[in-house]
């Protein structure tokens, strides 16, 4: 009787996706099993069938061997006869563009996505949308008088006011610049920690890949490349990510302490009591945050340095070692106590090192090259 509870829970907390769809020259040949809460980011090239999967879980693209279940709700099973249409499955979609109603109010769009939903059914209120968001001061607008990152906020307030059980997000932010997407990213990052709505999220960006993923799905030409949490995905040497210029590692942590005088913030990783200084500015004791560290700002030692200018020095065993493209180069994957990192070096650091697995070695990082 234990397993079939612990099996019936795990099918609740969790998106499976099985889609076979020849499409032209192209095909998309899937078969997924993503975590049921949190972002999985669909990553890949143009072409890849990251959108084409989206629609397929929309409804909109009916694959003729499909198989969909939404944290235990059966969407689809072709098998079997069973295909919700579109307006029966519960998501919300956020595209490019945001494509409000000219004639209504900002006010009014969020209330048009609202008034889909029965009022017994409705899981997200309007004023939850609305602070989420950031729209209040917004509501009695125009879509005209907005700006681009304004109406991308109320497009995706609009879609969270339809209670979805899953919001699809196809690059998002993809038609703002720089400027606008630093704006909007911190709010995305409140939806990611204040709401449970697990997200499908399309992006090329490695910025929105580094602050909102979760789990990674890499995606070529319509089939999965590899699929696991981000952590795992990025320093795995076998994978584009870790060998790209600027590879590296994401660790997840909290905030442990901080010193105002110099304007230093700790952070202690998970698995260990390893913690690290990152120059920041102050944020709550015990706050989440995650950390990203290149590859080419990791030294390696073989004994603990003498006092110097870099203040986090950490214990490591060397996991793997590739020699890189670039011939002189070669990547390090590491073990610091349970988290994975990654140090690029040179071939020669690596000969007179006299590196092999299983090596204990100590890891530096400038607190200036901590991205937090």
């Amino acid at each position: 009787m234990g397993t079939d509870v612990s099996m019936d829970q795990a099918t609740a907390d969790a998106i499976e996706a099985r889609f076979r769809l020849p499409y032209g020259d192209f095909a998309l040949d899937v078969d997924l099993r993503l975590p049921g809460r949190g972002v999985s980011v669909l990553l890949g090239d143009s072409g890849s069938g990251k959108t084409t999967l989206l629609r397929c879980i929309a409804g909109l693209e009916t694959a003729a061997d499909g198989y969909l279940r939404v944290n235990g709700e059966l969407w689809q099973d072709s098998r079997a006869g069973h295909c919700l249409p579109t307006h029966q499955r519960a998501f919300g979609y956020v595209f490019q563009e945001a494509s409000l109603f000219a004639h209504l109010s900002v006010r009014d769009n969020l209330l048009f996505g609202q008034r889909r939903i029965a009022v017994a059914a409705r899981r997200v209120a309007l004023e939850q949308a609305v602070e989420l968001l950031g729209i209040e001061h917004l509501l009695e607008r125009a879509p005209q008088r907005l700006s681009g990152g304004e109406r991308q906020r109320v497009g995706i307030a609009r879609a969270l006011l339809t209670s979805p059980r899953l919001l699809l997000m196809d690059e998002p932010l993809a038609a703002l610049d720089s400027k606008r997407k630093a704006e909007i990213l911190p709010y995305l990052e409140r939806l990611h920690a204040e709401l449970e709505i697990p997200v499908l999220y399309v992006t090329h960006a490695p910025e929105e890949v580094a602050r909102l993923a979760d789990h990674l799905v890499l995606l070529e030409a319509g089939r999965v490349l590899a699929s696991g949490p981000i952590g795992e995905l990025l320093t795995r040497l076998d994978l584009p990510m870790a060998v790209a210029e600027d590879g590296g590692a994401l660790i997840d942590g909290v905030v442990s302490g901080y010193d105002p005088a110099y304007q230093l913030l700790r952070v202690r990783f998970p698995h260990s009591a390893l913690s690290v200084q990152v120059a920041h500015g102050p944020l709550a004791l015990g706050q989440p945050i995650r950390c990203k560290v290149q590859a080419r700002d990791v030294s390696l030692a073989l004994q603990p340095p003498l006092p110097s200018s870099i203040l986090n020095v950490l214990p490591v065993t060397v996991v793997e070692v590739l020699t890189a493209e670039h011939g002189a180069h070669v990547l390090v994957r590491l073990d610091m106590q349970g988290s994975a990192l990654l140090a690029r070096i040179t071939r020669y650091s690596h000969d007179q090192l006299g590196l092999q697995c299983g090596q204990q070695l100590w890891a530096q990082i400038k607190s200036v090259a901590l991205l937090a």
